[in-house]
């Protein structure tokens, strides 16, 4: 969708001089012609928006019956599908994130205010609304395409809970990273000449790591379609479980920015054993990952690895928040999360990953815990002899 011949522009400026300085810039554009509304009060420009179809909204922070950001809401609670650009006299960035934070296009300072910034600016702006809209059509798309193969899951495996669940959090999840993919890039593109080197790497670093979690959460929804639909089994090879135990810790140290210490211990012969890798990592990850995130800062992890004659214990307590006994019955379901866990972000699907792995493993998992002391999973899998070593075993016994 392209701009339209006459863009039609609401000013809103309570200053008569910079509301005449801003109509000349725009008389000035040769590509594209502008008719500019002035209204001086957000009271009257609302009243404007009632009656008058508007392309973009040029927005003062200081009115005189409004102040700062607040003066945003109104506008977008009933006009929420027209672009707004706000001009302020501050040259602040943080007042410029969270003014496009809460639903502006752009920020423009007035004494930078060029024809050339000005026309870029609205063009812009108009485009990435009419961008906005279609992403968010699309995750419409998205949303009722996997309603409707949720739909038939649940009429499948009578899975009640899963329709709403799911479409809730792909709303949410997606959006969020793809929101401030499209936040970043905009800034990127619009204000990059403005930036220092550090906070254009801040911008780059915020899309990568957006890009990372629609990804994780991509990786968690079809590893849970795969197991619904029975196609989730092992696939078992020679691997050396203590090294790759301690690979995973490895790994979560280096992330961990709570700098919380996982003591792990083995006990036991655990040499020659088959392992599924993917399952074993997706049982180990989530569950150390949940007990580091759950955990006080600088608490510690204990991991103890107990190999019998036919299983192998994987037993993982912290000393974290802990889980309520009525929490304690939905844990493994997914998309849930206990009551307790507050501001503390995640999916509500690792634990349901967990399960979903130990099951297909043909394994047991359990879980021992109380409000503010600690929690305590065990997860039990049958040990998986190579081939070589039970034609050995026969051959001894005859």
């Amino acid at each position: 969708m392209g701009l339209t011949n006459v863009i039609k522009v609401l000013l809103i400026e309570d200053a008569p001089a910079e509301a005449r300085l801003l109509h000349e810039v725009l008389k000035g554009a040769t590509r594209q012609e502008f008719h500019l509304v002035h209204e001086k009060r957000l009271k009257d420009a609302l009243n404007q928006l009632e009656t008058q179809i508007f392309d973009i909204i040029l927005l003062d922070l200081t009115l005189p019956d409004s102040e700062g950001l607040d003066s945003l809401t109104p506008i977008i609670n009933h006009n929420s599908h027209i672009p707004i650009v706000v001009l302020t006299n501050m040259n602040d960035e943080e007042l410029a994130l969270e003014a496009v934070r809460r639903g502006a296009q752009d920020y423009l300072v007035k004494r930078h205010i060029t024809l050339d910034i000005l026309v870029r600016s609205i063009c812009y702006a108009i485009e990435r609304k009419q961008m906005e809209k279609q992403l968010k059509k699309a995750n419409q798309d998205l949303e009722k395409r996997v309603e409707e193969r949720t739909i038939q899951l649940l009429k499948a495996q009578e899975l009640n809970q899963l329709k709403s669940e799911f479409v809730s959090i792909l709303s949410h999840d997606f959006r969020n990273p793809l929101n401030t993919i499209l936040l970043s890039a905009g800034l990127l593109e619009d204000s990059h000449d403005q930036l220092t080197r550090d906070q254009q790497l801040s911008y780059f670093q915020m899309i990568r790591q957006a890009v990372q979690d629609m990804n994780q959460l991509l990786s968690e929804v079809l590893l849970l379609g795969k197991a619904d639909a029975g196609k989730l089994k092992p696939n078992f090879n020679e691997l050396d479980i203590k090294q790759f135990c301690q690979q995973i810790i490895y790994s979560l140290h280096l992330s961990c920015e709570e700098k919380n210490q996982i003591m792990v211990s083995f006990k036991g012969e655990l040499q020659g054993e088959l392992w599924d890798e993917k399952l074993l990592w997706h049982i180990l990850q989530n569950l150390l990952n949940n007990a580091l995130k759950y955990s006080p800062q600088g608490g510690k992890i204990y991991v103890d690895i107990i190999a019998q004659e036919k299983t192998v214990t994987f037993r993982i307590q912290d000393q974290g928040i802990g889980i309520s006994q009525e929490s304690q019955k939905h844990l493994f379901e997914p998309f849930y999360r206990a009551d307790n866990v507050e501001n503390i972000a995640g999916t509500g699907l690792g634990l349901s990953i967990v399960r979903k792995c130990v099951e297909a493993y043909q394994g047991q998992i359990f879980v021992d815990s109380q409000l503010g002391k600690g929690t305590t999973f065990t997860v039990i899998l049958p040990r998986q002899q190579p081939v070589m070593s039970k034609i050995e075993e026969s051959m001894e016994q005859i």
